[in-house]
């Protein structure tokens, strides 16, 4: 999922990378339910995390859809 050259970011970069704050990037790292490096007493999150975690959640549109008649 990360990479060697994979950009580590902050709670707060990863929010804004979100658009939440970073108290739901908190809850999602508590819950276990994003991977995240623990650097000291420092958390980081790999951008390709952040990636994935949005595609995760895209939803694609329906194409092919009938109308009531």
């Amino acid at each position: 999922m990360s990479s060697t050259k994979d950009r580590l970011l902050t709670v707060d970069q990863a929010a804004e990378r979100l658009n939440t704050g970073p108290r739901f990037v908190r809850r999602l790292i508590a819950e276990r339910r994003i991977t995240y490096i623990r650097v000291g007493r420092h958390v980081r999150v790999p951008e390709s995390v952040i990636e994935a975690y949005i595609q995760a959640g895209t939803v694609a549109p329906i194409t092919n859809r009938r109308r009531a008649a």
